[in-house]
């Protein structure tokens, strides 16, 4: 592949200037994540360095769960004052999400649910496990995160679960938790958490719609396997 410096670009060719023409949905990723950087070196343009961190699905993942400095500084030409900002840029994209207006925000199949979790949990490094709070018309109360644990795990007891869910008067809840390995598929403990948590519910009225299990851009849900 023939690596062009931006300045080579014809005017209209360049990510700025297409981006203030046709906006940013118009621009891939690679050159949304050179204007990003800026600028290169003598050796790389800014769009060969963003190539770096695009290329792959791989990549992107990679880039996505990026939470240092060190993590990006070692693509040739990607110093820290650049990798900075894209840290920033990364971390205030996953603060927008978190704080999009979920209150009333109706879920009604598992394909909702996952919509709604995939963006929160797909690129979490270590396991998540989110509680969703509905009202009796399957609408979004509050949403709470009940642990953060390893990359293979994280520890959770129905008490911490349901003590919200009483709290906000919840008519029923949802759960959702991450796999980082990719695989949404249930381990024996996801198994008999879930059980425990739709016992816990019959118990309380509060009953557990669905518990998803989020992967690489896939999920597994308990409901639509007919286990709960």
């Amino acid at each position: 592949m023939t690596n062009y410096l931006i300045k080579d670009l014809a005017p209209e060719d360049r990510p700025r200037e297409r981006l203030a023409a046709n906006g940013p949905q118009a621009l891939s990723t690679t050159e949304l994540m050179a204007i990003l950087i800026g600028s290169g070196n003598k050796k790389r343009s800014a769009l060969d360095i963003a190539r770096d961190l695009t290329v792959s699905k791989k990549k992107l993942k990679e880039l996505a769960q990026a939470s240092s400095v060190t993590q990006l500084t070692n693509i040739p030409g990607l110093g820290p004052a650049k990798a900075t900002l894209i840290l920033a840029a990364l971390e205030l994209g996953k603060r927008l999400v978190e704080a999009e207006g979920v209150e009333q925000l109706k879920l009604s199949s598992s394909s909702d649910v996952a919509r709604f979790f995939m963006p929160r949990l797909r690129y979490a490094s270590n396991e998540h496990f989110l509680l969703v709070l509905l009202n009796s018309k399957n609408k979004v109360i509050a949403v709470k995160q009940i642990s953060e644990g390893s990359v293979s795990s994280s520890i959770v007891h129905p008490r911490e679960v349901f003590s919200p869910a009483v709290e906000f008067h919840a008519a029923a809840i949802i759960v959702g938790h991450n796999h980082p390995s990719g695989d949404p598929s249930p381990s024996s403990d996801d198994e008999i958490l879930t059980e425990a948590l739709a016992q816990a519910g019959q118990v309380l009225g509060i009953p557990l719609l669905d518990h998803l299990i989020i992967g690489d851009g896939n999920y597994y849900s308990f409901k639509s396997h007919g286990l709960l």
